[in-house]
């Protein structure tokens, strides 16, 4: 199937058009399509298409936790393009090793009903106790050659780890052998220890400035190796509350946007609404926007894709331009998907309609559409 798009088009000025032709795009441009679409569809003023948001970090939505295997996944899967997001990562926070590659292998053949399945994020369970957030301390582990090699082997495409854990900088040349995009968080590391970190091949900061030391003017830690390395993307959870909007300019102004990948750390209480729900296994409690363990530790988000955009776009010196990028591009990039998070002949079709409030209005996935409001 055809479809014409006939509006503004992110990352492309000056153009008003882009057709789909089943799940790629055909053309992108100005004026009329080279081929006649079975459908158009026209954008209202203010409207804006833009590629699909890629999320990073997934434990759940919909009242559903990723950690329950292919069905919760295939769910969740199905659910996510009403948020926009037209690919993801679900996420196993620290568990044994077993179970996580168990996951990384549900992971990989779970159904994608809607948004495509990239691959499993293992988050844990090679964590610093002492900044483990959520994380059960009982299933924390040393990041052993035999341990490792489990998770190695299951080729999970994301994997975060503490990098000052003795055996971690050893752990990411293994997995990034693997082919396994290595970040850091859960961390204590110094700044120093950082650097080490980077170049052994670390290249992403799990939720940046969350369950790591804070930047102090003389100890300024992880964070800041992290933020000031071009190699490195950071995820940053813009929910209002992970992270201050002030604290967020400061990260751009430092970082820049083509450096971040805005990421959700979403639960299955994310478009459940108020109440309790299940975080691989251990319970937490939502209010709407962030998820707690009942002793008030930050345990997660409840916001979606569309939240952080929309909270995004309203900070001053962001625009509406770069937070998609944010959304969209940099997360692509940071797995080396070349073929999603743009607009352009060839790439493909996994495209979101924003309306003027930036709110999803429709989402589209491999040419087909898997949300309209």
């Amino acid at each position: 199937m055809k479809t014409f798009f006939r509006g503004a088009v992110h990352g492309l000025p000056g153009a008003d058009g882009v057709l789909t032709d089943g799940a790629v795009i055909a053309w992108a441009g100005q004026g009329s399509p080279p081929q006649r679409p079975d459908e158009e569809i026209v954008l209202a003023d203010g409207e804006l298409l833009a590629p699909g948001f890629i999320d990073l970090q997934v434990n759940g939505f919909g009242g559903r936790d990723a950690a329950e295997g292919r069905d919760a996944i295939a769910a969740i899967s199905a659910a996510l393009p009403a948020t926009g997001v037209t690919a993801f990562l679900p996420t196993l926070i620290s568990s044994p090793v077993a179970a996580g590659a168990e996951f990384a292998g549900a992971v990989a053949t779970a159904e994608a009903l809607g948004a495509r399945v990239l691959g499993a994020h293992i988050e844990g369970p090679f964590i610093n106790p002492s900044f483990r957030g959520a994380h059960d301390r009982n299933l924390l582990a040393a990041p052993t050659a035999e341990q490792v090699e489990v998770i190695a082997r299951a080729r999970p495409r994301l994997v975060t780890l503490a990098p000052e854990l003795p055996g971690a900088l050893e752990a990411i040349a293994r997995l990034r052998r693997q082919g396994v995009v290595v970040s850091a968080g859960h961390t204590g590391a110094d700044f120093e220890q950082g650097r080490k970190a980077i170049d052994a091949g670390v290249r992403f900061g799990t939720h940046i400035f969350n369950a790591m030391p804070p930047v102090h003017h003389r100890r300024p830690g992880i964070a800041l190796a992290l933020m000031l390395d071009r190699r490195v993307t950071v995820g940053l959870i813009a929910d209002g509350e992970h992270v201050h909007p002030a604290v967020i300019r400061e990260l751009m102004a430092v970082k820049g946007g083509t450096r971040i990948a805005m990421t959700t750390d979403q639960t299955a209480a994310a478009g459940a609404g108020v109440g309790t729900f299940s975080l691989s296994g251990r319970k937490v409690v939502s209010d709407g926007t962030v998820v707690r363990l009942e002793d008030g530790t930050l345990a997660g988000s409840a916001s979606t894709m569309e939240d952080l955009v929309r909270r995004s776009v309203a900070i001053p010196g962001m625009g509406v331009a770069r937070v998609v990028s944010m959304a969209s591009a940099v997360p692509a990039r940071v797995l080396g998907e070349k073929l999603l998070g743009r607009i352009g002949a060839g790439a493909c079709a996994d495209l979101v309609v924003l309306d003027r409030e930036h709110r999803v209005r429709l989402t589209m996935v491999a040419g087909r559409v898997r949300f309209r409001r």
